[in-house]
């Protein structure tokens, strides 16, 4: 069927550059090739499966309209694929959706499309998109969960192969719902068993290891959204089996790895990739096990990334990089009380890059929410010890607190 799906994808899509990249290809001993989706057509390669799924349709199907759900990527490839063959479609995204994925599908579908937000997960869109479906007679164009989609989505191994010419050591997927390494893994384990395939999933939306784990598709429930593209909370039903029949492995990041990443690649290798993009070549820090001189292919599988979520980009990775770390300190409501705290805590080279104050006059003390940025992850220790032998009452905001999510 991946075969098949190239064809139909001839000419439609972009053939993607496979680059060589220096930087990787040192941090792991081996050589390491990026096959850039980031610069397909919609900027993702959620546009192989939707284009090869609504082409296959039948001329009155297609006449009564299509619908999907995505948390934006799917979507643009749903909207550029009814744009091309005439056909009208609505897409249902959630609220999380970056305002720059929304323009895009707006801007690639044209007068064929119209744009709906609703919710907060991709479920809360996949549940109004499916009954949207029920209520007009338009087809559902499952973003994942259809073999016709997987299919297509499968056809960026078979480029892969194609361009390298040999068959690599290892392919390294991002994993979401499941329908890009259900097709690469199926089609590879058919094609070229004898290479490695490992799927990453962003740690806080490991939907597919929970399938495994569980022997059935079931529903992950902390999900965290950060990562859009790949924040899916059930993997599919078609791509659970298909990944656990390939032989194919799983590992997990944790976003914070992911915005680390994002932000190397950028100031790097020149490559905007939005989270999801980079879950593939994060996992080469210390997720997945290389063998030195092994050739590896790593997909970057998308670059629609909102310009302004950079802040909290930065601010995830200074604290998964063990440079930026928040603190509740509590002032004596005195003259002179800040200037100590400067002097006697704050080391030389330490920035406040946060400071909220709460000035009580019924009280002796007033809270103080302090955010420090050290120079060297090392230099915590000295921090945390001048602090501990301060007179101020401190206490430590926690990554993964209640406080500590609020703050980000």
């Amino acid at each position: 069927m991946v075969e098949e799906a190239a064809h139909r994808l001839a000419g439609v899509v972009t053939r993607t550059p496979l680059e060589p990249n220096a930087r990787l290809s040192s941090q792991v001993d081996a050589r390491v090739w990026l096959k850039r989706e980031d610069l397909q057509t919609v900027r993702s390669y959620k546009v192989r499966g939707a284009y090869n799924f609504i082409v296959q349709l039948d001329e009155g199907t297609r006449d009564r309209g299509v619908v999907c759900a995505s948390a934006g990527n799917h979507a643009q490839g749903v909207a550029y694929a009814c744009r091309r063959l005439g056909a009208n479609g609505r897409v249902f995204v959630p609220g999380t959706t970056p305002r720059q994925k929304r323009q895009r599908i707006a801007t690639l579908g044209g007068a064929h499309i119209e744009v709906i937000v609703v919710g907060e997960t991709y479920e809360d869109a996949f549940a109004a998109a499916n009954a949207e479906a029920e209520r007009t007679g338009a087809t559902l164009v499952p973003a994942f969960d259809d073999v016709r989609t997987v299919a297509g989505q499968g056809t960026v191994a078979l480029e892969v192969i194609d361009q390298l010419g040999f068959t690599p050591d290892l392919m390294i997927v991002p994993v979401g719902g499941g329908g890009l390494i259900a097709g690469v893994a199926s089609w590879a384990a058919e094609r070229h068993p004898g290479m490695r395939i490992v799927g990453v999933e962003p740690a806080g939306a490991a939907s597919m290891a929970a399938a495994l784990s569980a022997g059935r598709s079931v529903p992950v429930d902390d999900l965290d959204s950060f990562v859009d593209g790949a924040a899916v909370r059930q993997a599919g039903f078609v791509t659970y089996p298909l990944v656990r029949d390939s032989g194919a492995e799983l590992t997990s990041v944790t976003e914070g790895a992911i915005c680390t990443e994002m932000l190397t690649m950028y100031q790097s290798d020149g490559i905007i990739a939005e989270p999801a993009g980079a879950l593939a070549t994060a996992a080469l820090r210390d997720a997945v096990k290389i063998e030195p001189g092994q050739s590896v292919v790593c997909i970057v599988s998308g670059g629609n990334n909102d310009v302004s979520r950079y802040g909290e980009i930065l601010e995830r990775s200074l604290v998964h990089e063990g440079l930026k770390h928040y603190f509740l300190v509590g002032f004596p409501q005195e003259p002179g009380a800040l200037r100590r705290f400067l002097d006697e805590v704050l080391g030389p080279d330490d920035d406040i890059t946060r400071f909220e104050y709460i000035k009580r006059n019924s009280r002796e003390t007033g809270p103080a929410l302090i955010g420090i940025e050290v120079a060297r992850a090392s230099d915590l220790g000295g921090l945390l010890e001048r602090l501990d032998h301060s007179p101020l009452q401190v206490e430590r905001v926690e990554p993964g607190s209640p406080l500590f999510h609020f703050l980000l």
